[in-house]
């Protein structure tokens, strides 16, 4: 007897979900997410702030983008995600939707209960999108590993949170993640 068929969603399916729902589809499968945490949610709040007043701050073009947001890596695919945070620099990639086509910058904060989906199945979907700069923040391991997915200089660093990082699409940012971490209020 054969095995059943896995179901394969589209795109349309995926903007059919309950609103209630949230879900990144990736290869033709589902992927739920469950509720962040108050740390993730702090982190995320407060990068996106740093991010968003610095563009301001030097009249950039670039568009800051908290999740939920919806980012259709490719036209020619179904594969949509919920980044964390969604740096688009190219207007032209905005929808009503969200964003169709690779954004410039996305940050992940790992959730414990799934981090090989950042760490490896993401990854992989942004380098071959054509995502410029890929961070994933790990707030139980207190790291941040910068991905430079550009072909011509296609590296990962590593860091902690006590370091200051440089980012790669703004030779002008500087992201002190001591002090950032330092306005976090304590789990206590």
């Amino acid at each position: 007897m054969p095995l059943p068929k896995e179901q394969i969603y589209t795109e349309d399916d995926y903007w059919n979900l309950p609103e209630d729902v949230r879900a990144e589809l990736i290869n033709g499968q589902f992927y739920y997410m469950a509720a962040p945490s108050r740390i993730h949610q702090e982190i995320l709040i407060s990068l996106a702030s740093l991010i968003r007043d610095h563009i301001r701050s030097k009249h950039g073009s670039c568009r800051v983008y908290p999740a939920p947001f919806a980012v259709k890596l490719r036209e020619n695919r179904d594969d949509t995600v919920e980044p964390d945070i969604t740096v688009v620099c190219d207007r032209s990639k905005l929808t009503d939707k969200g964003c169709t086509g690779a954004p410039d910058w996305i940050i992940e904060i790992v959730s414990p209960s799934n981090p090989g989906h950042d760490y490896v199945r993401k990854l992989n979907l942004y380098a071959d999108a054509g995502v410029r700069e890929y961070w994933i923040i790990d707030p139980t391991e207190k790291s941040v590993l910068v991905y430079f997915l550009e072909q011509d200089r296609f590296k990962c660093i590593a860091y902690t949170f006590k370091d200051k990082l440089a980012v790669g699409i703004y030779g002008d940012l500087i992201i002190d993640f001591a002090e950032l971490m330092a306005e976090i209020p304590s789990e206590d």
